[in-house]
């Protein structure tokens, strides 16, 4: 099976925040968020023409020290933003819960020593303004070293605080049976929803978790604890993950089980039923075969008739012509050789 692998370069780039031009002022917005309780804050930077900062995402109300909401109409507001890695100062104007104006932002150099005891050395002006806007705390830092997440690196905290991936997901991941402790395999499975949640299901509907890869592959490609349970009971027992996730590339599904078996055609050979969906081999098929007097072929002369293009349509043409009672193997032979 083809290895998913997760490059957090690739998430770096897209939500725009391992890089950030070097200066410490710029521009901010507000306006309401609509999640309850909290406000949606645009941020945007920029030194120069080729180097420039945006971020816009929800934070707390009641993080913005000193702002204030009660006054009406248009007024004048200052307030500061004071996380462990730096603080960020605004003042501007509010209007009606929406406002804008100018920002300064003050790195700590005492978080940057206090990084650097934790293994994380060289913290800069611009990663300082990153780990400010995500919340990179000291705490939170230093519950990830102590839930033994490997290959972690400056870029990869950020990249932790915006997927979810927290001491207690680790913990959470773990308590559920995945002893996962790699840090792009963790971001993976939040990106994919593999939840404490689905890795319980997954193993209660009798599969094994213990291989990372292929619970992300799982997520992916739709091999949920229902689908699993859907399969059981169409009569297909598999619990081998690869058969699983062929399942649901080539769309056998619990539906397609069943119609093949009213058809006549019941084999739970995971194999021939995805060799079935390739070539083509439907309930309809098989229903038009026994109609033609063809009932119950085995599986590969089923696979065989639609390589070799033998259809009903084909078989009906032959018998208009008066070529009648030709078995199955002297029907793909007249195919074969390219008689119609």
């Amino acid at each position: 099976m083809t290895k998913h692998k997760f490059s957090t370069a690739i998430v770096c780039l897209l939500v725009s925040t391992c890089a950030f031009a070097a200066g410490e002022k710029g521009e901010w917005t507000l306006s309401q968020s609509e999640d309850p309780g909290k406000i949606r804050l645009f941020l945007h930077s920029e030194s120069d023409a080729n180097h420039s900062f945006n971020n816009s995402s929800d934070w707390n109300a009641a993080e913005l020290k000193g702002l204030d909401w009660k006054t009406a109409g248009k007024h004048d507001v200052r307030f500061s933003i004071a996380r462990d890695a730096g603080t960020i100062d605004g003042d501007g104007f509010l209007k009606d819960g929406s406002g804008a104006g100018l920002f300064t932002f003050h790195g700590n150099a005492k978080y940057s020593q206090e990084m650097a005891a934790l293994g994380f050395s060289g913290v800069t002006e611009d990663e300082l303004f990153a780990y400010t806007i995500h919340d990179v705390s000291l705490e939170f830092v230093r519950g990830i070293k102590a839930a033994g997440v490997t290959d972690v690196d400056k870029d990869k905290l950020i990249a932790f605080r915006i997927h979810g991936v927290s001491p207690e997901f680790v913990r959470e991941i773990h308590a559920a049976g995945v002893n996962e402790i790699e840090a792009e395999k963790l971001i993976a499975f939040r990106i994919h929803g593999v939840s404490p949640e689905f890795v319980r299901g997954i193993h209660a509907a009798g599969i094994n978790t213990a291989d990372s890869e292929k619970l992300i592959a799982f997520r992916i490609h739709g091999v949920s604890p229902e689908f699993v349970r859907d399969m059981h009971a169409a009569g297909i027992g598999t619990v081998d993950s690869e058969k699983l996730i062929a399942f649901r590339i080539h769309g056998v599904s619990p539906e397609f089980v069943k119609g093949l078996s009213a058809a006549g055609e019941s084999t739970t050979d995971p194999e021939k039923l995805v060799a079935f969906r390739i070539h083509g081999v439907s309930p309809e098929f098989v229903g038009q075969l026994d109609h033609l007097g063809f009932p119950h072929p085995d599986p590969e002369k089923l696979i065989a008739l639609r390589i070799h293009g033998v259809t009903p349509e084909y078989i009906e043409k032959l018998r208009a012509r008066g070529i009648q009672n030709l078995t199955l193997d002297q029907l793909i032979n007249l195919r074969i050789h390219g008689i119609d």
